[in-house]
């Protein structure tokens, strides 16, 4: 293997604020073998983890990212302190339910938490931890949830298959409730920016209606729509005049 391609393949990997997949690679070294590529990756990853530095490379939700070492939280957290979003009990209860049982239904969410759920699943969506497949088929056709690649890369998953246990998620809701999350290389929490900060109160958050009648289309309940005005019919134009 090249060493320049190794060094190409870091530069990318360095600027990516999200995970860069084999493919995604391939498709920008087209001249390049998958081979060589993944080669590369390896080398690198070996690299970075020989090093035991600050960071390493990652394989997080199907591709590679730089990671910044979890033993250093405690001064990344100093730095972030005042953007830091955090995660309520209630929001990763919510999230592990549906990470272990998905695809599911929010009234079997409520039925495993034994209380109402909408805004705690609001606020997953927001944060686009969790997604909408569709409808299940039965009275009602209630929304199907499950989790999302995005939250792949924040608890550093290659997949599902790599879920923690219960125990292991007991843990991580005690530690992530004031702690910040863990950063890619661009020091950027894995957060989102441009989503508010769900760690107020949910009953202060505006409730949005999951219910199972849920219109299809936003534009499905106009009662509250003003009606539209008709123009004022035009007067006839006279005729000619009879002789």
């Amino acid at each position: 293997m090249p060493e320049e391609l190794k060094h190409i393949v870091e530069s990318l990997l360095f600027v990516s604020e999200t995970p860069l997949t084999l493919q995604q690679l391939k498709s920008l070294l087209e001249e390049e073998s998958t081979a060589s590529i993944r080669e590369a990756l390896d080398a690198l990853v070996d690299e970075y983890a020989g090093r035991d530095g600050g960071f390493v490379l990652k394989q997080v939700a199907g591709g590679y990212q730089f990671r910044t070492q979890g033993r250093y939280n405690t001064w990344i957290k100093r730095l972030l302190r005042p953007s830091a979003p955090r995660m309520s009990r209630a929001a990763l209860e919510t999230l592990a339910i549906i990470a272990y049982n998905q695809p599911i239904v929010r009234s079997d969410v409520e039925h495993i938490r034994g209380v109402d759920s909408g805004g705690v699943i609001r606020m997953l969506m927001e944060r686009k931890l969790i997604r909408v497949l569709g409808r299940k088929e039965i009275p009602g056709r209630p929304l199907i949830y499950a989790t999302t690649k995005y939250f792949l890369e924040v608890f550093e998953l290659k997949d599902l298959k790599d879920l923690p246990t219960p125990r292991e998620i007991e843990e991580l809701s005690r530690s992530q409730v004031d702690e910040a999350p863990d950063l890619a290389l661009s020091g950027k929490p894995t957060q989102p920016a441009d989503h508010p900060d769900p760690s107020a109160p949910e009953a202060d958050s505006p409730e949005i209606d999951f219910s199972d009648d849920e219109p299809e289309t936003p534009y499905a309940d106009r009662s509250e729509a003003s009606p539209i005005e008709e123009p004022p019919p035009q007067a006839e134009e006279p005729g000619p005049a009879a002789d």
